[in-house]
């Protein structure tokens, strides 16, 4: 699947206003934020002044009235942000968090959460993971105990990006005694007492928080149950294609950013007299990096168009886009640090980062070996 056949003069011409917007007002940040681990809240409102908070949400709420590709066009463009952790951030915020909330919440409930979560007058975080529960979410602890007027929630949740800085936590809790996927429910928790979080330290994404909540005898209005009750699980599979093909296509840019770096340090770079480039063992790496980045890009591509074709409904194409560019976003980064030998273990040329920040890929929003089995079940194998 080409760009050309997918995307359309508008679409282009927002892929331009983002690059420009994100080459100009965040790349000169990232190395700071990278070392301070943390980007400031601020970055949402300009995010926000642009419209990009809110590219396939309703003009009624604030957005811009788009669809899926808008949207995807900024996760692949937030690649040139040079930061995973800036991008993880906004991400998170755009296509994890308040996409339950367009999907099924109340009038009400977008009124006084997705509209401000678009303005950037409020930062979301999904809040699904667990300690001991990750991938087989049949397996959360968090439970809601009906009260008078709403739920007392009480537990804890692993891993949430925007955890620290969140004002609302899309919160999924037990609501049965039931085991299995049965029982869950989803509620909008506010930052209250009894809500703490404290920041997770990691591999890569430095300039995101990721944080560790517990949650005592946190009281949830009944207006803030999301969805219907125990109908959790569903609101959790809604968004798994999109988050995935959101990965793929953050994969996909990050490999073109790196592919452009070593490609230009490979022709400026001289070693024995001559350019890197000069050496064919070299350039065929190069010649590798650039086929896996073109191949990664068609896959998904593919899978973008089968889904916004299908209204959602492309498990396989899209699992297999996950599933094919992460480990090689992994590979690519790790062969761009080679070829720039050691100058890209040094924090200076921002490869040694981007290796670190692709790391994660293979792990979150289904890990690998998840991809697989689910491959597995739809190719009835």
């Amino acid at each position: 699947m080409s760009a050309a056949s997918l995307f359309t003069d508008e679409h282009d011409a927002l892929r331009e206003s983002i690059r420009r917007f994100v080459l100009a007002d965040v790349r000169p940040h990232a190395s700071e934020w990278e070392r301070a681990r943390w980007f400031p809240d601020e970055l949402f409102g300009q995010f926000a002044e642009h419209g990009f908070l809110g590219l396939k949400y309703p003009e009624a709420y604030g957005g811009q009235g788009g669809d899926f590709l808008h949207e995807a066009v900024l996760a692949e463009e937030l690649a040139l942000c040079g930061s995973g952790g800036v991008a993880a951030g906004i991400g998170a915020h755009i296509n994890i968090a308040t996409p339950p909330i367009a999907k099924f919440g109340t009038e009400d409930q977008k009124e006084r959460y997705l509209r401000p979560a678009i303005a950037a007058e409020k930062i979301s975080a999904l809040a699904i993971t667990e300690p001991d529960a990750g991938s087989d979410v049949a397996g959360l602890k968090t439970h809601a105990k009906r009260v008078d007027g709403g739920w007392v929630l009480n537990g804890s949740k692993m891993f949430i990006t925007n955890g620290v800085r969140a004002h609302f936590w899309v919160t999924a809790a037990k609501t049965t005694a039931e085991g299995g996927h049965h029982g869950l429910s989803f509620f909008l928790v506010d930052r209250q007492d009894g809500v703490s979080a404290s920041k997770i330290d990691k591999m890569g994404w430095h300039a995101s928080d990721t944080a560790l909540i517990a949650l005592e005898d946190v009281f949830v209005p009944e207006e803030n149950l999301l969805g219907g009750e125990n109908q959790g699980f569903y609101l959790i599979m809604a968004n798994f294609q999109w988050e995935r093909l959101v990965m793929a296509l953050g994969a996909v840019g990050a490999m073109q950013v790196a592919y452009d770096k070593t490609v230009a340090f490979a022709k400026e770079r001289n070693a024995f007299g001559r350019p890197l480039s000069g050496f064919q063992a070299l350039r065929h790496k190069l010649a590798d990096i650039a086929t896996t980045v073109h191949t990664s890009r068609v896959v998904t591509y593919d899978a973008l168009e089968r889904f916004v074709r299908t209204e959602g409904d492309a498990v396989k194409e899209v699992t297999m886009a996950k599933l094919a560019t992460q480990r090689a976003c992994f590979d690519v980064m790790d062969t761009c640090l080679q070829i720039h030998g050691g100058a890209g273990y040094m924090e200076e040329y921002e490869i040694e980062r981007m290796a670190r920040d692709a790391r994660l890929g293979p792990i979150g929003g289904g890990t690998d070996e998840i991809m697989r089995e689910i491959l597995s079940k739809v190719l009835a194998l």
